[in-house]
């Protein structure tokens, strides 16, 4: 992909439809990421996936959970972006520097019920939602609900959409987030 396909916009240059999300992102952050100025290519792209993100930030999933599913689409998917972001937000939530680095190679992690999240989450991404009674049965037995196997889904589908996207925009890391590369 051409890197002029998807260019670095400004307020003044988005799509309008783009205009008052990406306001509201660098209003909220303190600057505009350059994956939202790219994303802003699409403003449904960057407005759907913003609503998705911020639905599954209302799920009963727990944060470290919640951030497992993202950080575990984020490795599979190979999103450069996506891990430092979300690692800074594991660190902001003071997770576990075995569960980070962990998340970050997709290696087994260190807290049994989140390692429970994030195979369920493969084991969904793997079956294409079509998990085994064995696979449903373990994630319940960590004390996760048949709601939150649904809300998983969710965060697979949020994050599949965003870990693409930056792919595809070859969004690289703001200085901002460069200290968690």
């Amino acid at each position: 992909m051409s890197a002029s396909a998807f260019p670095d916009h400004t307020l003044e240059s988005a799509p309008a439809a783009a205009r008052p999300t990406m306001a509201a992102v660098a209003k909220k952050q303190g600057y505009l990421p350059t994956a939202v100025a790219r994303l802003a290519q699409s403003p449904e792209l960057l407005n759907g996936f913003l609503k998705m993100s911020a639905l599954f930030e209302t799920t009963t999933l727990d944060p470290l959970s919640r951030e497992t599913v993202i950080m575990t689409m984020a490795d599979r998917n190979g999103c450069h972006l996506c891990v430092a972001m979300h690692t800074a937000k594991l660190t902001a939530l003071g997770a576990d520097a075995g569960v980070i680095a962990a998340l970050r190679d997709g290696s087994l992690l260190p807290d049994e019920r989140l390692e429970a999240v994030r195979q369920f989450t493969l084991a969904a991404v793997e079956t294409s939602g079509a998990v085994d009674d064995d696979t449903l049965q373990s994630f319940l037995s960590h004390g996760y609900t048949s709601r939150n196997a649904l809300e998983v889904v969710l965060g697979i589908g949020a994050y599949t959409m965003s870990t693409l996207a930056n792919r595809m925009t070859a969004a690289p890391v703001d200085p901002q987030l460069a200290r968690f590369a």
